[in-house]
């Protein structure tokens, strides 16, 4: 079966993908995936840190199949209850006044682009320019390409979309040396997910926030990775105890159904009026059903305050390994369930196929680290498992 899925893959799937890695999965429960074939593997990605509630949530999967009974699409020409809803939940949970919702991560930061242009442009100020970091990810339509601060990214669709400048992470002279009287925005990553776990100092981020207070200017936080319990508070910037006036979200969000969200304090998201912004598939029935399923599990089983706990048990694990194999694992960084790994390059690659071979998914970023976005239902003994076969792994090669 697999084989002919790879033929039928290759000879009508635009090929942006390339060779994938070889498996088609047919089933998935809790932290479990099974391909065609009947292999069992465990998911320590998370569907790209998704899938929070694990695989076939039963109470995610009867509130999808609820609403299938009774609506999946309308449009936003009309009032949609679970919208306004889940839009009220955001809003509760966070420092955030107005939500909208969009179908993906890299719509929701258009969605923040344009709030933070239209807010400016309202007020009659020429502020158009985004200040964003180097190294890293915010989607790959033009506009989040050119606010991607790599190179590989970008270098294809030059001319980029005008207006974005990259500096150095954790660099906060560098961000004041890159503010003009043009700067409408600096947007940032909590933590730099695809560049392979990077987190930003506490510090520089209190300063971020001082310097738009005094220049005028918005900050703006990516947290499609990072929120959602993934860092073991419902939002990254709650481990910071520094508000952005603007957040997006998506990835966890529904729990693998698409949905992404603009949180915006009231001040700013008022600059959106009618007209000014749009979706037709954004916030539907369908979606928001799942993102209320997604917040109610997440209280009833309290995953954010298990996605902290894990995460610990399981830095203490890697850690310990790493004081163990020093020469192999050169450092262990991240917050609550999102964890890098960062390996020698001459063997990162080979404990990554080593780990798919055993039945562990994970991700490579940069070439040498890994990335562990495991769903927030994880207990010790899966971590067990996947840390007694990496240092198995580790001892071999």
């Amino acid at each position: 079966m697999l084989n002919n899925i790879i033929e039928l893959d290759k000879k009508y799937y635009m090929n942006t993908f390339g060779n994938r890695l070889p498996v088609c999965f047919v089933k998935g429960e809790g932290m479990t995936l099974t391909a065609d074939d009947g292999k069992i593997y465990y998911d320590f990605l998370g569907g790209i840190a998704v899938n929070a509630l694990g695989h076939s949530h039963p109470k995610l999967i009867a509130a999808l199949k609820n609403q299938l009974d009774k609506l999946i699409h309308t449009s936003s020409l009309y009032y949609i209850e679970n919208q306004a809803r889940l839009a009220e939940r955001l809003a509760n949970a966070s420092c955030a006044d107005r939500i909208f919702f969009a179908n993906s991560g890299a719509e929701a930061n258009e969605g923040a682009f344009k709030l933070a242009k239209m807010y400016f442009y309202k007020k009659g100020i020429p502020k158009t320019e985004i200040i964003t970091l180097d190294k890293s990810f915010h989607g790959r339509t033009l506009a989040t390409v050119a606010a991607t601060g790599q190179e590989k990214y970008q270098k294809p669709y030059r001319p980029l979309t005008p207006g974005f400048i990259q500096v150095e992470p954790n660099n906060y002279d560098a961000v004041v040396n890159a503010v003009t009287d043009k700067t409408a925005a600096i947007m940032i990553e909590l933590i730099q997910g695809e560049s392979g776990v990077h987190p930003m100092d506490v510090e520089y981020v209190e300063n971020l926030r001082k310097l738009c207070d005094e220049k005028d200017i918005l900050l703006i936080f990516d947290e499609v990775q990072t929120g959602m319990g993934r860092t073991g508070k419902l939002f990254a910037h709650q481990l910071y105890g520094v508000e952005p006036d603007i957040f997006t979200l998506a990835k966890a969000l529904g729990g693998g159904v698409p949905i992404g969200a603009v949180c915006a304090k009231e001040s700013v998201a008022a600059a959106f009026e009618p007209g000014d912004h749009g979706t037709t598939f954004g916030g539907n029935p369908l979606a928001t059903a799942a993102g209320l399923a997604v917040m109610d599990i997440f209280d009833e089983e309290k995953l954010v305050d298990n996605s902290a706990k894990m995460g610990e048990y399981f830095k203490a694990k890697l850690n310990s390994l790493m004081a163990e194999y020093p020469d192999k694992i050169k450092e262990i960084r991240g917050s609550g369930l999102l964890i890098g790994i960062e390996l020698d390059p001459e063997i990162a690659k080979e404990v990554f196929d080593k780990l798919f071979e055993n039945g562990f998914l994970t991700s490579l970023c940069g070439g040498t680290a890994m990335r562990l976005a495991p769903p927030l239902i994880i207990t010790e003994k899966e971590i067990d498992l996947f840390v007694n076969k990496l240092e198995k792994i580790l001892k071999e090669i």
